[in-house]
């Protein structure tokens, strides 16, 4: 990626972008150099997430470039200026790069330097209003009226509730008239709306004891919705900032009405929901604040036979015990700083977990369910030979860790309630749930095959040991979908001539599309029929289930009622009839199993690779301190080259432990680790109840074997040396 300024003057192609040209400057922190035509060294590295300034200036002739609010200096000086030469903003990516601009229609994350100026001037006049009429709200909502004694007395504004005095009300009322038009602009939101908003938590505290902003939003949404939807422009305004502050993004969450259009319009696409649970691991550890919370690092020193680190060396001196002391006092401080914002996410999750908040429309949790299956199918469909990383995979490591922490305290809060049910300790996926066709495994491999093919060899075992009957037309469209593949296949083998022999008997093109296999596909899907496995009946009583799509879901067709057992129909006889949680849970940590199985555990892989680093920079340092002994003085030459390579490597181990520090408190804490065994157990669990069916294990999803094999692998691989498998349940 290069950006920068050009002018019209410049060509670009697939071979020359930004920086190429004569009349085009660039700036590459990936590269760290700066461009025209020719390049030199310049700036800092930049990171995902970074923001990066190009200012120029054509009184001056130069071009300078900011990193996160921090000048890198002028990177060029002499620039071409004057009459007919005008510059524009541009850059140049390459494949799977993206970059947001911000030209002044939003406010800049950093204030410019002295002199400069954005290319889009800020709304000045509308801001004056937008502060003063807000300065209106806050001084209604902040009194009340005396009616004896016919004056306005002073109240705490959080106090204020919506259903209060009718004169309040409609002063409120005609304020907004004014204030809506101005909240539907995006820089006015940002600057004024926003700032007020974290106001209002600045004091501290817990979200609870801030109700005010939940008082805002119900205005917002009776005074402001008919202004051309004014309330959904604010929210999405809002949500690329929301993500920089969670504890204001918890306050609108808890707002019911707020919270079911973020979970319906915005908060779920592909990317965007598992950003509110990424914590980014440092690349720059001075800008991280690792200095200040981890001032002391350490590393290993004494290795064993094989050269693996000692995790408790015999004969450590005390001083370096002193010192690994002070290290590991530092990772607990940067732990328990990563806690509160882990808690955060986890708060912010269990409100997207609400299966109670049915007063306007559907509960969130549903809402949650159907999409969290979209963005699974989504990632799931892309593993192809060249797959496109639609959700980054170090996102899904933090989504997947907060998720089994708000599905499990869900599940446990349920416990509570109905102790006959299972815990989460004990938690698995009952097996009916990879065979009834009420969850969508988006053409995954089973353990025995297609499901088409499964359900077509297997009816005669669904219907004695699971009450499922195949409706015969089932049958035929699986038949047929099999005659398409040995038709493809048969194609494949004979020569191209040989499908024309036999003239009339040749087969209809149409009866090998795409277009009918997949109908087939959904037919197979659509016709099975149910019996109800409550009471013996003498002839099968069918019920006809047809395979929804995700976003077509309905409560109903998840946790079931009045006899339907929704996500549980087809129990088999060697299923225990007891209660285990809500049936929405189930389905969320049958996402889990799959989500691990997609991204985490290879992820989990990559980031081994930075304690490797410290282990064989340990190693090398070692090696050059021991040759530095055994110098001979009068080499004074390789004395000096052997003390440069000892202070490389000191300076990159002292990164290093910090880096590391904060990957084992993110990603193999104890409690992460935890969250991989407890996955583990769920999938064996699985496993052992699928298996109890007999022939019917054939339908488990083939990768829950898969994520029971890698989660063993993890935990015996990757969580050692800061954490290891003794330290587990039973161990």
């Amino acid at each position: 990626m290069q950006i920068g300024w050009c002018t019209l003057s410049c060509r670009f192609n697939q071979e020359e972008g930004v920086g190429d040209t004569p009349d085009s400057y660039a700036y590459d922190g990936n590269r760290v150099r700066k461009w025209n035509v020719t390049t030199t060294n310049y700036g800092k590295s930049w990171a995902a997430g970074d923001i990066v300034s190009c200012l120029i200036d054509l009184d001056e002739g130069t071009i300078t470039f900011c990193l996160n609010g921090q000048s890198l200096g002028t990177a060029f000086n002499n620039i071409k200026t004057g009459p007919g030469v005008a510059y524009f903003p541009a850059i140049s990516l390459s494949f799977k790069e993206s970059v947001a601009f911000n030209f002044g229609s939003r406010p800049l994350r950093y204030p410019f330097m002295e002199g400069y100026l954005p290319l889009q001037d800020p709304p000045t006049a509308d801001l004056l209003k937008a502060h003063r009429l807000l300065g209106y709200i806050k001084n209604v909502l902040s009194v009340t009226i005396d009616a004896q004694e016919e004056k306005l007395l002073e109240k705490d504004s959080a106090a204020w509730r919506l259903h209060g005095e009718p004169t309040i009300l409609i002063t409120l009322a005609h304020i907004f008239n004014y204030f809506a038009p101005l909240m539907c602009k995006v820089y006015l939101v940002e600057d004024v709306l926003m700032n007020f908003l974290l106001g209002i938590l600045e004091g501290g505290g817990s979200v609870d004891e801030h109700p005010l902003i939940q008082q805002l939003l119900d205005l917002f949404w009776l005074l402001m919705e008919a202004n051309e939807g004014c309330p959904k422009l604010i929210l999405s305004s809002i949500i690329p900032l929301m993500i920089h502050y969670l504890r204001l993004t918890t306050a609108i969450l808890r707002h019911e009405k707020s919270r079911k259009y973020l979970l319906n319009n915005l908060t779920f696409d592909v990317l965007r929901s598992v950003v509110f649970f990424y914590i980014k691991t440092p690349l720059r550890v001075k800008e991280a604040g690792l200095e200040e919370l981890i001032p002391t690092t350490w590393w290993p020193t004494h290795f064993d036979k094989e050269g693996k680190d000692e995790r408790e060396p015999t004969d450590e001196s005390s001083d370096e015990r002193l010192r690994r002391r002070a290290y590991e006092r530092g990772c607990q401080r940067l732990k328990k700083r990563i806690e509160v914002v882990e808690d955060l996410q986890v708060q912010i999750l269990k409100l997207l977990l609400n299966n109670k908040d049915k007063t306007t429309g559907e509960a969130s949790r549903y809402i949650f369910l159907n999409k969290f299956r979209k963005f699974l199918q989504e990632n799931a469909s892309n593993r192809g030979q060249h797959p496109t990383a639609l959700c980054p995979p170090e996102y899904m490591v933090c989504f997947l860790h907060r998720l089994i922490t708000a599905v499990r305290s869900c599940w446990d809060e349920g416990n509570r309630k109905s102790p006959s049910s299972l815990s989460s300790e004990d938690a698995y996926v009952p097996p009916q749930l990879f065979y009834n066709g009420k969850v969508d495994y988006f053409d995954l491999q089973r353990l025995g095959g297609l499901l088409s093919h499964l359900k077509k060899t297997l009816k005669d075992d669904l219907s004695s040991k699971a009450n499922i009957v195949i409706d015969p037309a089932e049958i035929q469209a699986a038949s047929m979908d099999d005659l398409d593949e040995d038709e493809e296949s048969g194609a494949a083998q004979r020569p191209f001539g040989a499908a024309a022999m036999g003239g009339a008997l040749a087969r209809p093109s149409w009866l090998s599309s795409p277009t009918l296999g997949r109908a087939n596909r959904f037919l197979s899907t659509a016709a099975v029929s149910l019996m109800t496995p409550r009471r013996p009946l003498s002839q099968p009583e069918k019920v006809k289930v047809r395979t929804l799509a995700v976003e077509q879901r309905t409560e109903e067709d998840i946790e079931g009622s009045h006899g339907n057992d929704g996500l549980l129909l087809g129990r088999p006889q060697e299923e225990p009839d007891q209660p285990i949680t809500d049936k929405s849970l189930l389905e969320i940590i049958d996402g889990i199993v799959m989500m691990y199985n997609l991204s985490v555990h290879q992820q989990l892989g990559k980031m081994v690779v930075v304690a490797d680093e410290v282990h064989e920079y340990a190693v090398a340092l070692k090696d050059t301190e021991e040759k530095i002994a055994r110098c001979p003085a009068r080499r004074a030459d390789i004395l000096d080259e052997l003390q440069k390579s000892q202070n490389v490597f000191a300076e990159k181990l002292n990164h290093l432990s910090r880096r590391l520090a904060w990957i084992n408190a993110t990603i193999y804490s104890k409690e992460k680790m935890l969250d991989v065994y407890w996955l583990l157990c769920v999938c064996i669990r699985t496993i052992e109840h699928a298996d109890a069916t007999g022939s019917l294990f054939a339908f488990t999803p083939e990768f829950y074997l898969n994520v029971a094999m890698n989660a063993y692998s993890a935990l015996k691989n990757y969580f050692s040396p800061a954490n290891g498998m003794e330290e587990l349940p039973g161990n």
